[in-house]
């Protein structure tokens, strides 16, 4: 039986869950990660695109291309990180294990 992980920013207004597997947990320490989240690191986990359900909030939902084809994912209204999001559609999203 597959758990599902359910998560949200900080206001509670976008929610989402995982219904498969956290992928690859890691400590990303790149510059860009740095100050995205202002902390020496963020931790965070791949999710197969399919496996990641927004319940709530997707019009707070806003997006900032930080590279070609990375978007960061946030919320408009608190400002929490959300998932990234990249041009491959293979790839999985990363998302900040905090949000869980």
């Amino acid at each position: 039986m597959q758990k599902t992980i359910r998560g949200s920013c900080l206001c509670g207004g976008v929610r989402f869950v995982v219904t498969g597997a956290l992928l690859w947990p890691l400590n990303c320490h790149c510059s860009m990660c740095r100050k995205a989240h202002a902390a020496a690191f963020r931790t965070r986990a791949g999710v197969a695109r399919d496996d990641f359900h927004l319940l709530a909030g997707e019009d707070l939902v806003r997006r900032y291309e930080s590279s070609p084809g990375n978007w960061r994912c946030f919320c408009a209204t608190c400002g929490s990180r959300l998932h990234s999001e990249f041009a491959d559609p293979q790839e999985p999203l990363g998302v900040p294990l905090g949000l869980l």
